[in-house]
């Protein structure tokens, strides 16, 4: 756990509104994931400033047990062009938290970090938390994922 400083940000991409509540974001993201990857959504989307994908979570109805709103994408110059079926967010950056989860994607790699978090009082602000897919996550057996928390 390190604490860093987040600079303001673009993302295009696909989302969902979804909650913890009986589970269901754990039907609701993987399908949103199956969708990213199935549909060529990241070819699709303009302006990207890397291949980089993020799992941003915002939009929160009032903390991690009740309603957000899950968006998988890519940073991008701008948000002039968003193609039809897609939603672009404009973050402010700011504090936050980085954890890295290290190891196999197909083992509940980052869900079981998350579980871990949500154990922990880091002073968390319910803003956008997200999820960063980069080259060290190209291998899914042996994956870093970073994970930010928005923090006071």
């Amino acid at each position: 756990m390190e604490n860093v400083k987040i600079e303001p940000f673009k993302v295009i991409g696909i989302s969902v509104r979804t909650t913890n509540e009986n589970e269901q974001a754990g039907k609701d993201i993987p399908v949103l994931w199956e969708k990213l990857m199935n549909e060529n959504i990241l070819s699709n989307i303009p302006n990207t400033i890397d291949n980089t994908i993020y799992s941003i979570y915002t939009d929160y109805e009032k903390d991690h047990t009740k309603p957000y709103t899950t968006v998988l994408g890519c940073k991008v110059e701008s948000l002039d062009f968003i193609p039809e079926g897609m939603v672009g967010y404009s973050f402010d950056g700011g504090k936050y938290v980085k954890f890295t989860a290290t190891g196999d994607l197909s083992k509940n790699l980052v869900i079981n970090e998350w579980l871990k978090i949500w154990k922990m009082d880091v002073g968390r602000i319910f803003t956008a938390d997200f999820e960063i897919y980069g080259e060290k996550a190209q291998n899914p057996t042996d994956a870093e994922v970073d994970i930010l928390i928005a923090v006071k």
